[in-house]
């Protein structure tokens, strides 16, 4: 016989299937509450339908999104109104990435798809003396922390899934869309990673299987 712990967790499987939502997008607005209320160009990397860099171009004097996806890529240049301060190419990061400098970076859900240091050494590279980078990015799960957070978070999943959706079964938003894979490093490694790379960055465990990483070139 199925356990009752068992079978809630695939009740509520199918309920988040049901009534998907962008734990990424949930982040676009703390991200630009760590940033300047008004700054010169900015880098969006990974940057999928577009949505942050739209929502940096509120603030930035231009704002260049990159992805590997050409087809979505195509999608944010649709989906962005003529005028807006937000441009999108095609790119592999980090290798590709444009020059700069900029003076803010931004990075989500794409990292853990990229050669860690590597990238982090690139984005360092690309930002402007007194900039700005924001990573929201995934972790495996390892430590009893890690677990007692996802397992924390999967009721707050179901809640906001079904308020953004206003109750009704719903599509995968188009930013859901893109291929993804799991995150390989766990949370420790990545921050002993990335302080070796951007002394002083700061890290933190965040909700919904996600982790923060800010740093400022000085």
């Amino acid at each position: 016989m199925t356990s009752l712990p068992h079978r809630l967790l695939r009740a509520l499987d199918r309920f988040n299937a049901a009534h998907p939502w962008d734990h990424n997008a949930h982040y676009h607005r703390w991200i630009l509450r760590q940033l300047p209320r008004r700054f010169g160009s900015a880098l969006d990397v990974g940057s999928g339908t577009g949505d942050l860099a739209r929502l940096l171009a509120t603030r930035a004097d231009a704002v260049h999104g990159v992805d590997s996806d050409p087809v979505i890529t195509a999608r944010a240049r649709t989906l962005t109104p003529e005028g807006t301060a937000a441009t999108f190419g095609v790119a592999d990061a980090p290798t590709g990435l444009p020059a700069g400098p900029h003076d803010a970076i931004t990075c989500v859900a794409t990292l853990h798809h990229l050669p860690f240091t590597e990238a982090l050494d690139t984005f360092r590279s690309r930002l402007a003396p007194g900039g700005t980078l924001v990573v929201v990015g995934l972790y495996r799960p390892r430590t009893a922390t890690d677990h007692l957070l996802g397992a924390a978070a999967v009721l707050p999943n179901a809640a906001l899934g079904w308020l953004k959706n206003k109750g009704r079964a719903a599509p995968r938003p188009a930013s859901m869309t893109a291929r993804t894979r799991p995150a390989g490093m766990a949370f420790s490694d990545i921050t002993e990673a990335a302080r070796g790379v951007l002394p002083g960055a700061r890290l933190r465990r965040r909700l919904f299987w996600r982790y923060s990483l800010i740093w400022r070139r000085p």
